[in-house]
């Protein structure tokens, strides 16, 4: 019987253990639509947060601009997924060509229309450069999820309108 016990108690924790590292590389594909962690059990916290926040320095953009992306946050996060969005109908736009260190691109429609985190290092300002379609999309928004630890996390955090 303690045998038995034992057992069990290894394999769940094997499971656990290789559940948690399969995240500890980045977001997955399975989250491209909703932008929410795949954890277990984890709390999802409001969107609204006082810490995280989403910044571009401009107001509008044209087809083929590059526009910069500034997430700062006052608290470390060890993951996050960063997309930019319609506002039209809520499609992933446009594809990251800047990422500073502790990101990836990830490919959920287009090539580097993504980006999450390679690994499970803190993380707390981060910089980015977005480039538009070469044709017209309409006004978007970029939207952050951020991973806090394992269990708690803030999904689509959103960026002011960026008007085209």
């Amino acid at each position: 019987r303690a045998h038995t016990a034992i057992v069990g108690w290894a394999c769940m924790t094997l499971c656990l253990v290789s559940y948690a590292a399969a995240f500890s590389q980045g977001a997955s594909l399975s989250a491209c639509t909703d932008m929410m962690p795949r954890h277990l059990r984890v709390q999802l916290h409001s969107s609204n947060n006082n810490y995280v926040t989403v910044h571009t320095n401009v107001s509008f953009y044209f087809p083929g601009d590059k526009v910069p992306v500034t997430v700062r946050s006052t608290r470390d996060y060890m993951g996050f997924m960063l997309q930019a969005r319609k506002v039209s109908n809520n499609e992933i736009a446009g594809t990251f060509i800047f990422l500073p260190p502790g990101s990836k691109l990830l490919t959920c429609f287009e090539d580097g229309d993504t980006v999450t985190h390679p690994d499970k290092s803190l993380k707390r300002n981060l910089s980015f450069v977005w480039k538009a379609p070469d044709q017209p999309i309409g006004d978007i928004k970029f939207f952050i999820s951020i991973v806090q630890s394992y269990f708690v996390y803030w999904a689509k955090i959103e960026s002011a309108v960026v008007a085209q």
